[in-house]
C-alpha cells in the first residue's frame, strides 16, 4: 500500500501536508506521568480493545519496547510520533495504519494522542477522520471531560478541544526575502504558530515550517480548522509571489539549477546539504523551471532521514556510510 505522502494534495506545491491530532484521557485512570509501568501497559491494552473492536481502519499495533532505536527515531523523522514518544519507550504502544496516514500514540502525554496526516492542504478531510475515529474510541470508554471546560489534558494548552492542526509550509522565497520573523508576529496575533517541522525548538531546515493553531480552548474544532486554512492560503499567495518576484534574478534560477545538477551527480550528501538543496529543487518544481515529480521528491525526503536510512539498512551505519548511501538514492530517485 502506498504511504499517504507519495501523493500530491491540494497546493501540494507549498502546503508539503496537513495534521490535525486530538489528546484524549480516561477519566478512570491518572494522567500517564502519574502512572507505572504496569498501569500504562493496562491503559494501552484497555484502549487497543476499544479500537480494534471496529478492524475497518486496519490498525497494526506495536509496543514500543518491540522497536529498535533506529525505528522508533525513524517514526518521529516521519512525523508518526514525538521525539519524547521515541526516546522512553517503556509502557508504551503505538497503533498504525499501513498507509501511515493514522497514528496513536497510546501513554506519551496523554492516554491517547491520535492524529492523522494527509498530503496537502487538507484540514477538514483530516479531522473527518480524526473524527470518526474518536467517536469509535469514546463508544467504549469514558474521557476524562468537563463540561464547563472540555476535555481535560495534562497540559493546561491543550484544554477545550484538545484538538492541534497543522500544516507543514514550504516556504523558501518568503524565508529569502527574511519575512518569516514579521510573519510569526502576525500569525502569533491570530492565534496561530509558526515553528520549524518538528514543532517546538526545531530549526526550519530545508524552508520547511509547521504552521498550527495555539488556542484551544473557548473555540470550537470548525472555527480553529476555519482559522488556519484563511491564514494557510494567504501564506500560499504570499510566497508565490515572492517566488514569481525572486525567479526573475537570474542568480536565484541559477542556484535552483546547480542544486538540481549537485543533486543528480553528488557522491556523497549529508542530510543537512540534501534539505537546503532539495529546498531549491521542490521551488524550481513548483515554479515549472524543473521537470521532476514532487511526489517523489516527498518519498525521497522522508526516506533520507538518518534513522530512516538505518532502520531500512536493519544496522548503525557511520555518518559517512550514510552520506553515501542518501548521495546514491538521491541520484537514483532522480534519474528515474
Amino acid at each position: 500500500m502506498n504511504k499517504w505522502y507519495v501523493e500530491n494534495g491540494e497546493q501540494g506545491d507549498i502546503v508539503i501536508s496537513t495534521r490535525v491530532r486530538l489528546a484524549r484521557n480516561l477519566e478512570d485512570y491518572p494522567f500517564p506521568c502519574r502512572l507505572t509501568v504496569k498501569g500504562k501497559e493496562k491503559v494501552c491494552e484497555e484502549i487497543k480493545d476499544a479500537i480494534l473492536s471496529d478492524d475497518s481502519w486496519g490498525f497494526g499495533y506495536t509496543w514500543m519496547k518491540d522497536f529498535t532505536r533506529a525505528q522508533s527515531v525513524s517514526l518521529a523523522e516521519r512525523h508518526l510520533i514525538s521525539p519524547e514518544f521515541a526516546s522512553d519507550r517503556a509502557g508504551r504502544a503505538l497503533l498504525l495504519t499501513d498507509d501511515e496516514a493514522v497514528s496513536i500514540m497510546l501513554c506519551e502525554e496523554d492516554h491517547i494522542r491520535l492524529q492523522v496526516m494527509m498530503a496537502g492542504l487538507a484540514l477538514k478531510e483530516a479531522y473527518s477522520v480524526a473524527d470518526k475515529i474518536d467517536n469509535i474510541i469514546s463508544s467504549k470508554l469514558n474521557y476524562a471531560y468537563d463540561d464547563r471546560i472540555g476535555y481535560l489534558t495534562q497540559c493546561p494548552t491543550n484544554l477545550g478541544t484538545a484538538m492541534r492542526a497543522s500544516v507543514m509550509l514550504h516556504l523558501p522565497a518568503l524565508t529569502r526575502c527574511g519575512q518569516i520573523g514579521k510573519l510569526a508576529s502576525t500569525v502569533s496575533k491570530l492565534g496561530l504558530v509558526i515553528r520549524g517541522a518538528y514543532g517546538e525548538g526545531s530549526s526550519p531546515k530545508g524552508d520547511v515550517y509547521q504552521l498550527s493553531n495555539q488556542i484551544t480552548l473557548g473555540i470550537s474544532e470548525e472555527a480553529a480548522l476555519n482559522n488556519l486554512q484563511s491564514i494557510t492560503l494567504q501564506l500560499v499567495a504570499q510566497e508565490r509571489a515572492a517566488a514569481e518576484k525572486l525567479i526573475e534574478n537570474p542568480i536565484e534560477e541559477d542556484r535552483i539549477f546547480r542544486a538540481w545538477g549537485i543533486l543528480k551527480n553528488a557522491r556523497v550528501l549529508s542530510g543537512d546539504e540534501f534539505m537546503e538543496l532539495s529546498s531549491l529543487l521542490r521551488m524550481g518544481i513548483s515554479n515549472k523551471s524543473i521537470n521532476f515529480d514532487i511526489t517523489k521528491l516527498n518519498e525521497l525526503t522522508t526516506r533520507v532521514q538518518p534513522a530512516t536510512i538505518n532502520a531500512a539498512e536493519g544496522k548503525e551505519l557511520t555518518s559517512q556510510q550514510r552520506d553515501i548511501l542518501r548521495a546514491k538514492w538521491v541520484r537514483e530517485a532522480l534519474d528515474s
